[in-house]
């Protein structure tokens, strides 16, 4: 049984170009510098699960030729996370099946502010998703057992997702909780957030990362939610052999 992991996207907030054509300091020459809102996708058993649906969700999907979608998990509420959410509703027209949407209290309270649409049927429109409470431990399908864990993401709490005890998955965090790091401990893959070189509130920096590595020890870790301030190529040559940056359409067997 083969589980594949995809870095759909791995952008900061507003992307790399961001709209307006900047690149910071990311050499526009190398395509691994091009980089979407982050979104992730587990492909086991046939089944796809996505990780937040990113404002550029649309083109990650189109771009990896993915055909269906069966679950979706949510991180956290923010719009960088849950914008792309209309996109889905395509997978809804073609199997006559509302998805499975999973996420916390406060994401599911700002979706249904936000996007009732998708949730509750209308007049015109019927619903696409329902809603499920997130919890701890789920088994999706056998074979597939996912964790959840809150992880602080400056003034919020987001959730980290740790994939059959081997993959884990935190792209925007700036602390993990102690009594949680056991949980962390000797992946095969360790998929994190690292936002910028220098102190952000709300996200990892470099030296946060290699300083938590150094406690979890994952076999590989792989950075995401890059800003516009760390070039492929440039922060590639100061990592630790086991540590790399993702690219948009990185993926790997977990």
């Amino acid at each position: 049984m083969t589980a594949k992991f995809t870095i759909l996207g791995c952008g900061s907030s507003l992307g790399v170009p961001r709209i307006d054509g900047y690149f910071g300091n990311c050499d526009p020459k190398n395509k691994k510098n091009y980089r979407t809102r982050c979104s992730a996708l587990l492909t086991i058993n046939n089944i796809n699960i996505i990780f937040d649906t990113s404002p550029d969700l649309k083109s990650q999907l189109l771009k990896n030729k993915i055909k269906n979608i069966d679950h979706v998990f949510y991180t956290h509420h923010h719009a960088d996370q849950t914008h792309g959410i209309n996109e889905l509703r395509v997978f809804y027209l073609k199997n006559r099946k509302k998805i499975p949407v999973y996420g916390d209290y406060i994401t599911k309270k700002y979706l249904y502010n936000s996007f009732e649409y998708c949730f509750d049927d209308t007049k015109d429109y019927p619903a696409t998703l329902k809603f499920f409470n997130l919890r701890k431990k789920m088994i999706i399908d056998k074979g597939i057992h996912i964790i959840s864990v809150p992880v602080k993401h400056g003034l919020i709490k987001s959730n980290a997702y740790i994939i059959n005890k081997t993959c884990a998955y935190a792209p925007d965090v700036n602390k993990i909780f102690n009594k949680d790091l056991n949980r962390f401990k000797n992946l095969k893959y360790f998929v994190i957030d690292c936002l910028r070189y220098n102190f952000h509130p709300s996200h990892f920096n470099l030296s946060d990362v290699l300083e938590l590595i150094k406690i979890i020890k994952p076999k590989k870790t792989i950075l995401t939610n890059l800003h516009n301030d760390i070039d492929y190529v440039k922060i590639k040559k100061k990592l630790p052999m086991n540590v790399f940056p993702a690219y948009d359409g990185l993926s790997f067997n977990i």
